[in-house]
């Protein structure tokens, strides 16, 4: 059975019509979760959350959208 696994990560954006963030190292990683629906739990808290800031923003990234399952990847694809 294939996981769909997703990041919820946000932080403090250069601008609130951007996707740049200020800087890097403050992003707060939330958390990895196994179905899109608690993901989004998760992001709605923290936006809700951080809604007085104009300049925070979450997202929830599609990890099994990263890699295709089916095909075989060697050991150091595994890490690159």
């Amino acid at each position: 059975m294939t996981q769909r696994l997703h990041l919820v990560f946000g932080g403090e954006l250069i601008s609130p019509t951007g996707t740049a963030f200020k800087n890097v190292d403050d992003i707060h990683v939330v958390g990895i979760f196994p179905n899109y629906a608690s993901a989004y739990d998760a992001w709605k808290n923290e936006a809700q959350r951080t809604v007085d800031n104009a300049h925070m923003r979450y997202f929830i990234a599609h990890l099994h959208r990263l890699r295709d399952e089916e095909a075989a990847a060697s050991s150091t694809e595994e890490l690159g």
